[in-house]
């Protein structure tokens, strides 16, 4: 009866929830209030920020290329409409408990306190590892920048390559830079924001208008070309469903289309961040689901409208995987033009990084002051409002990585983890309806249960895409996060000793 007994506590333990009134009173603590001082639209331009960086000028080449020809703008729609269903969900959540954390949050919620840092411990690997890729991204525009004007930066400063050990010193310095201004504050990080984004706006906005006076016909025949079946691929570099299965996917053809919105899909990736700003918004109750939402519309728009125009500019056949609108210009004729693309990727690349910090140091934050990690984390600047010891701790964490790993083969893992998001966040979205229908719900997901159903399932095909090798990695970094969290989290949290409500503070003025 005793060995029951435990197994029972520990069950309850592991599963139990942190209420929405719970969450909110606790953004009122003493010394852990972040600053209120976001928009609608500081969100949107967030949103639109992370998400149009490496997909609009990176991916764009490579799906029409390998995997769709000029049908390209059909993957994107499709990946969009997989997005839109996750978006509904994170919309939701985000309104009903409009707190720092996110995904992470909403599960603590709805699923309970292991599934909540299970997908805590995800968004933190998805995040760091994101920025420090985007970052290591932008060091090699910057370096190509050097070059043209005739200085080389020495190799060892350059990172590691080719098995050659090196530092990357603008890739780290970027991410230090960065992290100093979120410490600062969350309005300056915005401020930054904004005129970044208007920068990469500006740009990708040139690309449509001159790019369609430079289009040929004849480059978008055939739109959906003829169907390819390449030999499969073996052992861990096989995507999980060809192991599991024995179908291995094609390139073009009608299945092509969606064997490129599973690659495409990962430029959306971002449009969640939004939800990690709520509690530093002034309404979120009703800002939130706008800034998710209108992000997420406005970069559908410019992922189809780009795609059309660099596939009708140069025959896909021919076109680059690494820089594919900047050597569509040139192919053309206008190396002009295709300086100011290269211009408006450094940019861009800059805003996506900082609020990929911005997101993970939420995240870590949230979880901190719920006592899943240590109480220190979760102190607030006095004067700041920020999250100033997380922030730092990260920033320099993340800007080693950056500067030391050649991590490219790793970009997978911030995929995975984000899928993994999207599952618990539709799942939560179910369960929270069912167990608090009383819950006030400024946005609701239409058609509940099918949407969410649909998300889960949309998110899960994707996931069995990707290769066994980002599998493993990912089950490895979930071990380590279950060690932590049995060691530590359980005995620590709040709810589990519990302690009283936060006191709720003084409504403002």
């Amino acid at each position: 009866m005793s060995t029951q007994g435990g197994t029972n506590e520990t069950r309850s333990a592991l599963f139990r929830t942190k209420t929405v009134e719970q969450s909110i009173r606790d953004t009122e603590e003493p010394g852990q209030r972040l600053r209120k001082s976001l928009s609608a639209l500081d969100l949107t331009v967030f949103g639109v920020g992370v998400i149009i960086g490496t997909g609009i000028f990176v991916l764009t080449g490579q799906v029409a290329k390998e995997n769709a020809g000029p049908a390209t703008a059909l993957a994107f729609v499709v990946s969009g409409i997989v997005c839109a269903l996750a978006a509904l969900c994170y919309a939701e959540f985000a309104s009903t408990v409009p707190v720092a954390g996110s995904a992470y949050t909403f599960s603590y919620a709805s699923l309970g306190e292991l599934p909540a840092w299970i997908i805590g411990w995800d968004l933190i690997l998805e995040l760091a590892l994101g920025a420090a890729v985007v970052a290591v991204g932008w060091s090699g525009y910057i370096q190509s920048f050097l070059s043209n004007a005739g200085w080389n930066m020495p190799a060892v400063l350059t990172g590691t390559h080719d098995g050659r050990f090196g530092f990357d010193v603008l890739a780290c310095a970027l991410i230090l830079v960065l992290t100093g201004i979120l410490v600062v504050g969350i309005k300056l990080s915005s401020m930054v924001t904004n005129v970044i984004v208007a920068v990469k706006i500006v740009v990708v906005l040139l690309v449509i208008v001159v790019g369609a006076f430079l289009i040929t016909g004849s480059n978008y025949h055939p739109f959906v070309p003829p169907t390819q079946h390449p030999s499969g691929l073996k052992g861990f570099d096989a995507p999980l469903i060809q192991l599991m299965a024995g179908f291995t996917p094609g390139n073009f053809g009608v299945f092509g289309i969606f064997s490129a919105a599973a690659i495409v899909f990962f430029a959306f990736i971002g449009f969640d961040i939004v939800a990690t700003a709520a509690e530093e918004t002034l309404r979120p109750q009703r800002d939130v689901p706008r800034g998710i939402l209108a992000s997420l519309f406005i970069c559908t728009l410019l992922y189809v409208a780009v795609s059309v125009v660099v596939t009708g500019m140069q025959k896909y056949t021919r076109l680059s995987v690494d820089a594919p609108l900047s050597d569509a210009f040139k192919a053309t004729g206008h190396p002009f033009w295709s300086g100011v693309i290269s211009f408006g990727a450094a940019v861009g690349l800059t805003s996506v990084c900082m609020i990929l910090l911005l997101g993970q140091s939420r995240v870590f934050f949230a979880m901190s002051r719920d006592g899943l990690l240590p109480k220190a984390f979760s102190q607030i600047h006095p004067r700041f409002g920020t999250p100033y010891r997380t922030t730092i701790l990260l920033g320099v964490v993340v800007a080693v990585v950056a500067g030391l790993t050649s991590i490219s083969e790793l970009a997978n893992l911030v995929n995975i983890g984000t899928l993994a998001a999207f599952v618990v966040v539709a799942v939560g979205v179910i369960i929270l309806r069912r167990t608090r229908p009383d819950l006030p719900r400024a946005f609701r997901t239409p058609l509940v249960p099918w949407v969410p159903v649909a998300s889960v399932a949309a998110s899960l095909w994707l996931m069995l895409n990707l290769t066994a090798e980002t599998w493993l990695r990912f089950a490895i970094w979930m071990a380590a996060g279950f060690v932590i969290y049995f060691l530590y989290g359980i005995r620590h949290s709040r709810a589990g000793r519990g302690l009283p409500p936060a006191p709720e503070a003084p409504p403002r003025p």
